[in-house]
């Protein structure tokens, strides 16, 4: 006989093979494998594990679900100053950075809404005016802003430095030259944001980290607001 009751021993339930104490003793007397019998005769029976996990979910604001109860909902402190009505896009601030890349200073953006990382032509002329000979192919591709299709004219590789007094951070990147980008800096996407594990901080002092040196506190520049930036989303592979 099998027991039925289920016992919970790190979440997981086994069933058949095992055998209660009480019924033990009945099941002794009727087995016929003795105990003089060698282990290889012993009958060989098949246990069944079921395993309980418990998926954990995360409600956010987003998404809707009928078992997500909004209870003890409480206003949540403000950082800053709240602006005057109607102001409040004026609390905005960059995330442009300086940074080195092939010996030469340049301004980049680290955007988290642009899906890769590019360049305007316009910009990276000021910077590297002999970028075109160093221009890899790109083909099958459709970038977009919010409102206009982006046209790349290909791909630069080229590394960036940010220097740091503790130790500077070196990042190999691949970036799409865009031919109508009117942006005056390099636009860091979420490409290597999330390659190279960059996260953005906006508590008290706003700051980035890379990878899991989470100490090591990188600065923006004191830049006002740029509200012409050019977020590049990519539409997908033709």
């Amino acid at each position: 006989n099998t027991c039925t009751k289920k016992t919970k021993i790190n979440e997981v339930q086994v069933i058949g093979g095992i055998q209660c104490t009480k019924e033990k003793e009945e099941s002794d007397q009727d087995s016929a494998v003795s105990e003089d019998t060698p282990v290889e005769d012993y009958p060989i029976e098949n246990i069944t594990a079921f395993f309980e996990v418990t998926e954990v979910h995360t409600h956010l604001p987003q998404y809707s679900d009928d078992c997500c109860n909004l209870i003890n909902i409480q206003d949540y402190r403000m950082f800053k100053t709240k602006p005057a009505r109607g102001k409040g896009y004026t609390a905005g601030a960059s995330c442009i950075t300086s940074a080195l890349m092939i010996d030469i200073e340049a301004k980049v953006n680290l955007d988290t809404g642009a899906f890769c990382t590019c360049v305007g032509k316009d910009y990276l002329q000021i910077i590297l005016p002999e970028w075109k000979n160093h221009l890899l192919p790109i083909e099958g591709v459709q970038f977009s802003s919010a409102s206009n299709n982006m046209y790349p004219l290909g791909i630069l590789d080229a590394n960036h430095v940010f220097p740091h007094p503790a130790g500077s951070v070196r990042m190999k990147t691949e970036i799409v030259v865009i031919d109508n980008c009117t942006s005056q800096h390099i636009i860091l996407g979420n490409d290597y944001l999330n390659i190279y594990g960059i996260d953005i901080n906006n508590h008290k002092d706003r700051y980035f980290t890379i990878g899991d040196n989470k100490r090591q506190k990188f600065a923006f520049s004191n830049m006002p607001t740029q509200t012409n930036i050019c977020s590049i989303f990519c539409q997908g592979y033709l």
